[in-house]
């Protein structure tokens, strides 16, 4: 296993633009999931991860990308970061434009840059398993023009994820991918698991700063040549003047569509740690101690009698007494209560644009 070792040259993109609807109403478009302590650790998302990255990337060259509405709570949680170091995106484009812009200004810094790319969300246990994939993947990018991303083991045929199929016969760390799949059936992740040639794709990618850069000419050009038209301005005082202005021009393309299923040479590192995406109730809840009746609580005293298989949460320490009911989720949050059956978590995102438009933007 590599050893890992931070490096003058290595950069990460942190991403922390997300709204996080599935876990309403805690994560609201005001206060999104990533700047909330989640799992009661006394560590938000943001913070874990932030901390994370720092154990093999130097604390200075970890770039916050996010939404201009969250600047000052990234400034709060993380108050060692430089104000330069925090991307503001003026509207919500997806993936690939932000991480295009902080690629630039990265490679106008230092042209012999290698970058991760992390989600701010994704709960890791193991943080030395993490750092030694991390490295593996490091070394990659460094020896030859690919594009290396971290797969994570499947454990059952989850349709939520992408699927990165790869060669399981190459001996080298970082393995040839053979192929993309966004989101499968059932029947087709259940296919895949069985496999065993198939790994979840995590959202995390490291390549060199001129390898992905050449990928958007080649495969983005427009937007290429839209922000690259930023290249004087970027890391200096007047940059944000050009993001707000142009920015909001560019593509809404996922970095998944718009360069991973295109670039001709990507590896996968299979992830030896742990790895949960937070996504939903039900993610956390299976992340999280339970008790003697297998109900998960967050920042609760609960009394149950006849409730087993709960997730409960609440915004303070308030006791909650719960009768006969197993398998809901229960989240209390300031002026809103939700009790849904944990089968129906996906519907939590519909429910709050429902709650909007009778309630109020705000509620959201």
């Amino acid at each position: 296993m590599a050893i890992a070792t931070k490096n003058k040259n290595y950069y990460a993109l942190l991403m922390a633009g997300g709204v996080g609807s599935r876990f309403w109403p805690v994560s609201k478009a005001a206060f999104p999931k990533q700047f909330h302590d989640m799992l009661g650790t006394g560590q938000t998302l943001l913070q874990k991860t932030f901390q994370r990255l720092s154990k093999i990337v130097p604390e200075d060259q970890i770039l916050v990308l996010t939404n201009t509405a969250y600047n000052d709570l990234v400034k709060q949680q993380l108050p060692t970061v430089a104000q330069k170091n925090i991307v503001l995106e003026p509207a919500m484009r997806n993936t690939a434009p932000c991480i295009l812009l902080s690629a630039l200004k990265v490679q106008k810094e230092n042209p012999d840059a290698l970058m991760v790319v992390a989600p701010s969300d994704a709960w890791i246990e193991d943080e030395s398993g993490f750092v030694a994939n991390l490295q593996a993947a490091f070394d990659s990018a460094q020896q030859e023009k690919v594009i290396t991303t971290l797969g994570i083991q499947p454990s059952f045929p989850n349709t939520g994820y992408g699927y990165i199929q790869y060669d399981a016969h190459d001996q080298q760390a970082a393995k040839t991918v053979k192929r993309f799949t966004e989101k499968p059936d059932y029947q087709t992740a259940k296919t895949f698991v069985e496999s065993g040639d198939y790994l979840w794709n995590a959202g995390m990618f490291i390549w060199s700063v001129t390898t992905v850069i050449d990928s958007f000419k080649m495969h983005l050009p427009a937007m290429y040549r839209l922000l690259q038209q930023g290249w004087e301005v970027y890391n200096t005082q007047t940059e944000q003047a050009f993001i707000n202005k142009t920015y909001p021009e560019a593509e809404n393309i996922s970095i998944d569509y718009g360069i991973m299923e295109k670039h001709s040479l990507v590896k996968v590192v299979p992830a030896s740690f742990d790895w949960n995406d937070l996504g939903t109730w039900g993610s956390l809840y299976e992340k999280l101690p339970k008790d003697e009746q297998d109900n998960a609580v967050v920042h609760s005293k609960v009394l149950a009698s006849n409730a087993t298989g709960n997730m409960i949460r609440t915004s303070t320490d308030k006791i909650v007494v719960v009768d006969g009911l197993s398998d809901y989720i229960i989240v209390e949050e300031e002026d809103v209560l939700v009790i849904v059956p944990k089968a129906k978590e996906q519907d939590i995102k519909e429910l709050r644009n429902a709650v909007q438009e009778k309630y109020g933007k705000h509620l959201g």
